[in-house]
């Protein structure tokens, strides 16, 4: 397939590298070390089925989800960037 200045391959590699990045940005936001009993949010207490499940938890369930609703992916746009397009 003709891809004008694109090497072969070139289209599934933008495809692994964000994948890649994707992976990355979530282990970053992974939670690590002693969690809490109490939700540093609301206050309320975490249940322990989430504290077993998650022992790194700090927030319960619902304020994790308004955590994690809130967070905009902002990367790396690889088809529009002016490089990708000239190699």
């Amino acid at each position: 397939m003709a891809n004008g200045w694109a090497h072969d391959g070139a289209v599934q590699e933008q495809i692994e590298d964000t994948v890649t990045d994707a992976v990355k940005n979530a282990r970053a936001r992974l939670a690590s070390g002693e969690g809490t009993r109490f939700c540093e949010d609301c206050g309320e207490e975490i249940p322990a089925a989430r504290r077993k499940a998650q022992p790194s938890s700090r927030t319960c369930v619902k304020c994790q989800a308004d955590r994690d609703a809130a967070i905009r992916p902002s990367g790396f746009n690889r088809r529009g960037s002016k490089d990708s397009q000239l190699r």
